[in-house]
């Protein structure tokens, strides 16, 4: 499966979950900054908001063309409001056996990794995130993906708790990251 425009989860009333299209790069580099300007940014993302504020238009336009609906290899799922507004994302990379993660490790097995997880204050709550991520593991199953992953900095509560309720599990695996400890949260199958 190339595209998302639903998924197994329910999705809450006033919003649709989707694959992001190619042409949306401008909302794309809107919701990022807004993430980045999140007071938890500093553990949850692995730039500066003065940094990719800084990133010129090409910089976006490729990104999102990169994760767009269509794409194999990486898919970014949106949940949109009625109005159209972006309210979080949900971005799926597939990693492949033998290639070097962010941090350095050897992968050992075909699977995905969701990252740069975000959802705007507000929408939290609301179901918003659980249909994102049902999304996200739609997506990875069509791409005959069994097992996701993703890390979270230890001093990062508020997510951790979401992906525990999202049904992954600490993995036991921690790396070290530029903001301090990570920790890997797996969830298998899919």
């Amino acid at each position: 499966m190339d595209e998302v425009t639903s998924c197994g989860g329910a999705v809450p009333e006033g919003y649709a979950v989707r694959s992001v299209r190619a042409d949306e790069w401008r909302a794309a580099r809107e919701l990022r900054l807004a993430a980045l300007r999140d007071p938890l940014a500093h553990l949850a993302f692995l730039e500066t908001y003065e940094d990719a504020v800084e990133r010129p238009d090409a910089y976006w336009k490729e990104r999102t063309e990169g994760a767009a609906e269509g794409v194999r290899g990486r898919q970014q799922i949106i949940a949109e409001t009625e109005a159209g507004g972006w309210a979080g994302t949900v971005t799926v990379l597939v990693e492949e056996p033998g290639v070097r993660d962010y941090f350095g490790e050897i992968i050992e097995r075909r699977q995905g990794h969701l990252v740069g997880v975000f959802l705007r204050e507000g929408h939290r709550g609301r179901g918003v995130g659980e249909a994102l991520f049902a999304a996200a593991s739609e997506w990875a199953r069509g791409a005959g993906i069994e097992r996701v992953r993703l890390f979270v900095h230890e001093g990062n509560g508020r997510a951790a708790a979401f992906y525990r309720r999202a049904g992954f599990v600490a993995s036991g695996v921690t790396v070290e990251g530029d903001a301090g400890r990570e920790l890997e949260y797996v969830r298998e199958p899919v």
